[in-house]
């Protein structure tokens, strides 16, 4: 009973964080100042609708248009006065993510092994969720989420150790080497990447703008080698290769299904698959140690 009285009160605080996720996916991609919660145009939201389930429960998905004086088109492109005019709908990203949000916390509730490794969690799967919102939407994984992000868990690694399967604590080097077992091994995937790319526009006779795997997927594998220490990261790892390649396979699969034509070397955001493997080893750490056993 009490489990469930404590998960209510985390689906809340998930709602809560998740629209403090959703105000930082819709500014810091435009590199704009963070600001309250505001319409796609910029146009503020009412108090009641500051959360994007509440707007689209109390019917203010729709926000206000914004109409321009001639002095201030002329310092805007035309797509951009058309954003300010036209884009007023919030999208279905807002209300998803706080609903996720309050689902995982209140999910973490009955798997954390006690209520400081619940916080830290929590904490780390907001960080896990906003990077994964921009780079699903902008193919961006952006330095001002990731360097904050990697000084606050070395902080709270050596404050707060997880505990090892024998009842001690975890040493402090093994979350700095799953920073570099991590960050090198996706190094290597992105320079492989890079030569890749090299290869088949020579071959093709013609540049490809797309890359294999940007540099904020080594940065992003870099901050989860040192979340969950670099045992776990190995691991974490093989789960986000074979879930890209499941990923990719459905992707080509859905195209051909819905009729619609795959363009070669089509760049898919890889860091959701790295935050999937490391989410998994992070929260089923035991189940997995009990299944090798």
């Amino acid at each position: 009973m009490d489990n469930i009285i404590v998960a209510i009160f985390a689906a809340l605080l998930g709602i809560v964080v998740g629209a403090a996720i959703n105000a930082l996916s819709d500014d810091l991609p435009h590199r704009k100042p963070i600001s309250l919660p505001h319409y796609p145009n910029g146009a503020p939201r009412s108090q009641l609708a500051w959360s994007g389930l509440l707007a689209f429960l109390t019917s203010q998905r729709e926000g206000p248009s914004i109409r321009l004086t001639p002095e201030e088109e002329k310092n805007l492109s035309l797509e951009e006065i058309a954003d300010l005019e036209f884009d007023t709908r919030l999208g279905w990203r807002h209300p998803l993510v706080e609903i996720s949000m309050a689902a995982f916390y209140a999910f973490l509730v009955f798997y954390a092994p006690n209520p400081e490794r619940l916080i830290i969690w929590m904490i780390y799967l907001a960080i896990l969720m906003l990077i994964t919102v921009i780079d699903l939407e902008h193919r961006l994984i952006l330095f001002v989420v990731i360097v904050p992000s990697v000084l606050l868990a070395l902080i709270i690694n050596a404050l707060f150790p997880d505990q090892t399967p024998e009842g001690g604590n975890r040493p402090y080097q093994e979350y700095i080497i799953g920073g570099i077992v991590g960050g090198s091994v996706f190094f290597l995937m992105y320079l492989g990447g890079g030569m890749f790319v090299d290869v088949m526009a020579a071959a093709r006779g013609r540049q490809i703008s797309e890359v294999a795997f940007g540099f904020g997927d080594v940065m992003l594998a870099i901050l989860c080698g040192i979340m969950i220490g670099w045992r776990s990261m190995i691991f974490a790892m093989f789960i986000t290769v074979f879930a890209g390649a499941a990923g990719a396979i459905l992707y080509m699969a859905s195209r051909l299904l819905l009729r619609q034509r795959y363009t070669m070397y089509t760049a898919l955001p890889y860091g959701p698959y790295i935050v999937l493997g490391t989410v998994m080893m992070m929260v089923f750490i035991n189940e997995f140690r009990d299944w090798m056993r």
